[in-house]
């Protein structure tokens, strides 16, 4: 009986339909709309705005423009965390192709300095060798 009570406003100009929590209150309202030959405005939209909240788990504010505001705010929300996750991870794919060169110059600085301390150690192994051969001559 809720229903026909706020259609018979919404005909007579008073308020618009509020108190649709759910798509099944929608439902319920626009069948009471239709015994009566009204429609309700903006059915289809406030239906499917209805459906996206309630798959967000978000409750509904009641109304058509308020529960069109929340969703509209989600969207935006989310659309926000988008671009800052690929912000970030545009950011994190710079870092890792910074820090490649540089970890490519210290290992190659430590292969040049083992290399050194090689070839250093065999000369001085060499050198050693050739003097006590040649003393042992």
């Amino acid at each position: 009986m809720k229903y026909l009570y706020i259609i018979e406003e919404y005909k007579t100009g008073k308020i618009m339909a509020e108190r649709i929590y759910s798509i099944d209150d929608l439902e319920q309202m626009k069948s009471a709309a239709a015994s009566q030959g009204v429609s309700i405005p903006n059915y289809n939209e406030w239906s499917q705005i209805l459906g996206d909240l309630e798959e967000a788990g978000v409750k509904s504010t009641g109304s058509y423009s308020g529960d069109k505001a929340l969703r509209d705010e989600i969207r935006r929300t989310v659309e926000q965390y988008i671009e800052d996750s690929k912000i970030e991870q545009t950011q994190q794919q710079q870092q890792m192709q910074t820090e490649q060169p540089q970890k490519m110059t210290e290992t190659d600085n430590e292969q040049t300095l083992k290399a050194n301390i090689a070839n250093a150690t065999s000369s001085v192994i060499m050198a050693d060798y050739m003097k006590y051969y040649h003393m042992l001559l």
